[in-house]
């Protein structure tokens, strides 16, 4: 313990950096764990799309979108959003909603902006189209 206290006495701003980065981790934890839009695993979104109507929305562009994409997925690309919003998808109001994007970072913004609009059941696929295709899952072409 005594070494601990001499190396961070020694290195004041190696210290500070360690501290703001343990902080910052915590506080990103509990926000995930806290917030009502949850990551789900592909196997948890097969089973949401199969049993429970779930909506799988891809977020990437539409190049991206005609590569590969999930089956039965709607292609809902940023520029549309700022456009029209989300009326494409009122239909689907009371169902899970699942946003695809390619590695599961791009799609917090609109989930959160989906279930401030009244989507109930909104879900973010962790890892993106990247972990559905990781995990061997079909993709259409």
């Amino acid at each position: 313990m005594e070494q601990f206290i001499t190396f961070a006495g020694e290195n004041a701003v190696l210290s500070a950096v360690w501290v703001a980065l343990v902080v910052m981790i915590i506080v990103t934890t509990v926000k995930i764990k806290l917030s009502p839009v949850k990551q789900i695993s592909p196997q948890d979104l097969t089973f949401l799309m199969n049993r429970e109507q779930g909506v799988a929305v891809d977020i990437r562009s539409d190049k991206e979108y005609k590569a590969s994409h999930i089956l039965d997925a709607i292609n809902l690309p940023n520029e549309k959003i700022t456009e029209n919003g989300f009326t494409s998808l009122e239909k689907h109001k009371d169902n899970p909603i699942i946003v695809v994007c390619a590695a599961g970072i791009t799609a917090s913004k609109v989930a959160n902006d989906l279930h401030k609009a009244g989507f109930a059941k909104v879900s973010i696929l962790k890892g993106g189209m990247n972990a559905w295709q990781g995990a061997g899952l079909p993709v259409k072409k």
